[in-house]
């Protein structure tokens, strides 16, 4: 049944407030009587052991018991008079002495003196002490009953004392008094904390009613899980609090990840690396980019109010490969329009040999440019059966020598048509010339050259160079994502084709390392086992 049929107050805050109050208040009155129990029947023994007392020493008088022997049932006997000397002097509501016979020789009511008593003695006159509540003539009582016992120790009588139940009861009222002004503090000390807690929450909570929270869960939920970015939550203490299914998907995480990580450390489930540095918060910055496992992600994170974090993820794998696309096509544009130029000028040249009737010069010509490119062309195709592979050095070879960088194949390169991935060792050979290239440009004798050779089904690639080399202290670092010495262009940003060339790598089963080749450029080898068929 919900509040408003309930006719509670719709805020949740408000709710919270007259639950707890409920319950502080319910505490209250339970402890109450919890404690009054226990006082009841403590008051009751304390009022029974006094009126045994009282009988005791009653009966412990010798003259009691000569008197009882030696006097009749009356009212104006010794008897009486003892016993209405002892009632006055305890302040008990009655002493009654019988006979053995169970024949009342006192009682407060003269009248009733000589009558039988109206409960049974039977358990006094045989000698026993007996404590009790009960109702007699004067009403309900604590009793105390003891054997009278005259001087040689025979049983004569019986002294029966009984203590009002109403002064118990007085007592016990009158403890009530005292007992509820500590429940009403205690209830007061709970409203209190309820009251503050309410306030706390009510802050939390932003005044809204638990129907609007639920929704607002169940919407969160929702978006979170529908929309095409890639979404995770931390704690303050870099524990997960949600993975959505597009960051699970991202991650390469199982897609009911976010049901078996929550509550997990970021360390834990991704592991050591960029990416887990960079949603932890130990890397700053914006739109920073990070390679995990084949795809490129761009990262953003942003902390909240509880000292945690939202990071959100995005996929540019697909935009980072049309960059590295754009960048080859740009280069391959470049090598066209200078090969234009450069035939432009061969055709002027063959035309004025002509117009000159130099025939067998012209011929001779030709014959020189035409083997030039076959010649390029045959000696890769020889080396490297593999026909991508063989097309990626040739383009590269044409854009080398454009830029003034000879490329060539060392002589110990052989490579047969067996590649099981031929993309991803394009990828890897293409990111490892290009860097060469950028490399060796800028050097006195530029030089890049290529080995690519066989083992078994173990392919090793070789990219030496003539650049500045890497210092051995950087070998690691430079294939960290981010990290790169060039400009950024305006496409794309650097620091990611070691990086990939390295996931390239490790997919496989593979090792990459940088070096030093042997006039002292780079040289990076390329170790995939597996890679042939």
């Amino acid at each position: 049944m919900s509040a408003r049929r309930l006719g509670l107050p719709r805020r949740a805050v408000s709710q919270i407030l007259l639950t707890q109050l409920a319950i502080a208040a319910g505490v209250a009155v339970l402890a109450t009587g919890l404690f009054l129990t226990p006082l009841g029947a403590q008051l009751d023994d304390q009022a029974m052991r006094r009126a045994l007392a009282i009988a005791q020493s009653a009966a412990a008088d010798p003259s009691l018991a000569a008197d009882l022997l030696d006097s009749g049932p009356d009212g104006d006997g010794p008897v009486q008079s003892a016993a209405d000397r002892i009632r006055s002097a305890t302040g008990a509501e009655y002493v009654v002495v019988v006979d053995l016979r169970g024949i009342r020789r006192s009682h407060p009511d003269p009248s009733r003196i000589g009558l039988p008593v109206s409960t049974d003695p039977g358990d006094a006159l045989a000698g026993r002490e007996v404590m009790e509540i009960d109702d007699g003539t004067l009403g309900r009582s604590a009793r105390g009953k003891v054997p009278l016992l005259a001087a040689d120790g025979e049983i004569v009588g019986a002294v029966s004392v009984g203590i009002a139940y109403d002064s118990v009861r007085e007592r016990l009222l009158g403890a009530i008094p005292g007992l509820l002004a500590y429940a009403g503090g205690a209830l007061a000390a709970g409203a209190l904390a309820a009251y503050l807690l309410s306030r706390r929450i009510q802050r939390q909570t932003r005044d809204l009613a638990f129907s609007d929270i639920a929704g607002l869960l169940s919407e969160r939920e929702a978006m979170l899980h529908s929309i095409r970015e890639g979404v995770i939550a931390l704690d303050r203490h870099g524990r997960i609090r949600l993975v959505n299914d597009e960051a699970a998907r991202l991650l390469g995480l199982d897609p009911a990840a976010s049901g078996t990580v929550a509550g997990r450390a970021l360390d834990e489930v991704l592991g050591a690396g960029r990416t887990t540095d960079v949603l932890a918060g130990r890397i700053d910055g914006r739109d920073l980019l990070t390679v995990q496992g084949p795809r490129v992600l761009v990262a953003n994170r942003m902390p909240t109010d509880d000292g945690g974090a939202v990071a959100t993820l995005r996929d540019r794998t697909e935009l980072e490969h049309l960059g590295r696309e754009l960048d080859s096509t740009r280069g391959l544009i470049d090598a066209l329009r200078a090969q234009d130029h450069e035939h432009a000028n061969r055709l002027h040249t063959l035309l004025g040999l002509l117009e000159l009737d130099l025939y067998e010069e012209a011929v001779e010509f030709v014959t020189e440019v035409v083997g030039v490119h076959r010649s390029t062309a045959e000696q890769v195709t020889e080396k490297v059966r593999d026909p991508l592979l063989a097309a990626l050095l040739v383009g590269k070879t044409t854009v080398a020598a454009e830029r003034g960088v000879p490329l060539r194949l060392a002589p110990s390169t052989l490579l047969p048509d067996r590649v099981v991935d031929p993309g991803g060792l394009v990828t890897i050979t293409g990111n490892l010339v290009d860097n060469a290239l950028d490399a060796a440009a800028g050097s006195t004798a530029p030089l890049v050259e290529v080995e690519l050779r066989a083992e078994g089904r173990t392919a090793i690639l070789m990219v030496r160079d003539s650049g500045p080399g890497v210092p051995a202290e950087r070998r690691e670092e430079i294939f960290t994502e981010g990290w790169s010495t060039k400009q950024p262009t305006a496409h794309r940003e650097r620091g990611l084709g070691l990086a990939l060339v390295r996931r390239l790598a490790e997919r496989q089963g593979g090792t990459v390392r940088a070096g030093e080749s042997a006039d002292g450029g780079a040289e990076f080898s390329v170790v995939l086992p597996e890679a042939l068929r």
